[in-house]
Formats: structure tokens, C-alpha cells, sequence
């Protein structure tokens, strides 16, 4: 799986990303890490309509993929992002985006999409730190204890597990969290933990 790992929004490789994939590459835009409890949903559908909007200015045509639909429909959901070239996973609450991942079947998915050379996994913020084996390196960045869906009341700490360290984005940067950021950075330091920070504009790309 070839992946494009940006700190927030789709950072400064777009020309990168244009490379990454076959122009009419059917993208599927992953947007529950914004179904946190509070969320708003007239700025959340917002921001998915000019994500959505970027990834089809670049040539490739997006669609919606609301892990919700594919609540106990692992199989379904297995066929859905089989017919698809790519996924982007945009930021928000990461805890949330771990529980609809469970819910949906998508954490096993992934393990299967990595043998996929072809596959591209692209995402900013929440969509890169669930990337790591732990959730724990970001505890008081995103909220651990919001539960929108019915299913899940406790927390997951695992993540997807593709990386053995944390991922920190929005460091040094103009950016809400930044603060945040800089206080989960020590934690890290503090009790040994690996972790690779990312300033807002940065992008990791693994091919």
C-alpha cells in the first residue's frame, strides 16, 4: 500500500500526490473522525463537500465512505473499498475514528490492504495518528471518552498498528492543538515512548 501521510489537510506534496495515483482514480473520503458527539454537522458536511471537491480537482473522482453504513457489515464494506483505488481519512477525533473503524470491520480490512501494493491510504491529523500501535500518545489532544455510537461505551487504546511509535502532527504550528501537541510531546519524552512529530505542511510518504 502506497500511503500519503499529511499533518493537516493535504499538505505540501500535492504534486506528490497527483503522481500517486492514476488520474479517474476512484478515492473514497473517509470523514467519521468528525462524528464526535458535539460535532456540528452543517461545518462537518462542509468540510467533506471541499475535501471532497480538492480530491476531484486533482482528477480523481471522490466519493463519500460513511463507515456508519457498514455498521456489522464487514463483508460489505470489504467490497465497497475493493472496488475503490484509494481512501483519504481527513482529521478530527481520533478515538472516534478507531471506534467506527471496530465497529465496521475496517481494522481488519486494513490489515489485508496492506498487501495491496497498488492501494493508496492518504489521510491528515486523526487519519495518520491511527496509524500507530497506541492511541495513548494523544490522550489529551483528543477526547478518549466520547461515544457517539451506541455500540462501543469503552475505549479503544489499540491502533492500526502500522507503525510501533506515535505520530504527533500539528507540532510548532499555527494551529489549534499546537499547544496540545507540545504537552503530549513531553509525555512522550517523559516516559519513553517513540514518537515522530509533524509540523501543519509536512508530509510522510511511503511508497
Amino acid at each position: 500500500m502506497k500511503y500519503y501521510l499529511s499533518s493537516y489537510k493535504f499538505g505540501n506534496r500535492v504534486d506528490k500526490l497527483i503522481e500517486m495515483l492514476p488520474q479517474g482514480a476512484k478515492v473514497g473520503h473517509i470523514n467519521n473522525s468528525k462524528d464526535w458527539t458535539t460535532a456540528n454537522p452543517k461545518i462537518r458536511n462542509n468540510h467533506l463537500k471541499e475535501e471532497m471537491e480538492f480530491i476531484n480537482s486533482l482528477g480523481f473522482i471522490s466519493e463519500h465512505l460513511d463507515l456508519k453504513k457498514y455498521f456489522g457489515e464487514e463483508n460489505k464494506l470489504r467490497n465497497k473499498i475493493a472496488s475503490l483505488d484509494g481512501i483519504w481519512i481527513c482529521g478530527g477525533n481520533t478515538f472516534v475514528l478507531r471506534q467506527a473503524m471496530k465497529l465496521s470491520g475496517f481494522d481488519n480490512i486494513f490489515t489485508e490492504l496492506q498487501k495491496r501494493a497498488d492501494f493508496f491510504y492518504g489521510g491528515y491529523s486523526a487519519g495518520v495518528c491511527i496509524l500507530s500501535d497506541s492511541l495513548k500518545y494523544i490522550e489529551f489532544v483528543d477526547d478518549p471518552n466520547d461515544f457517539p455510537y451506541k455500540e462501543i461505551k469503552e475505549t479503544i487504546w489499540e491502533g492500526l498498528n502500522l507503525f510501533d511509535y506515535g505520530i504527533l502532527p500539528h507540532y510548532d504550528s499555527d494551529h489549534p492543538e499546537s499547544e496540545e501537541i507540545e504537552k503530549e510531546v513531553k509525555r512522550c519524552i517523559d516516559n519513553k515512548w517513540l514518537f515522530k512529530t509533524m509540523r501543519d505542511g509536512e508530509v510522510f510518504i511511503i511508497e
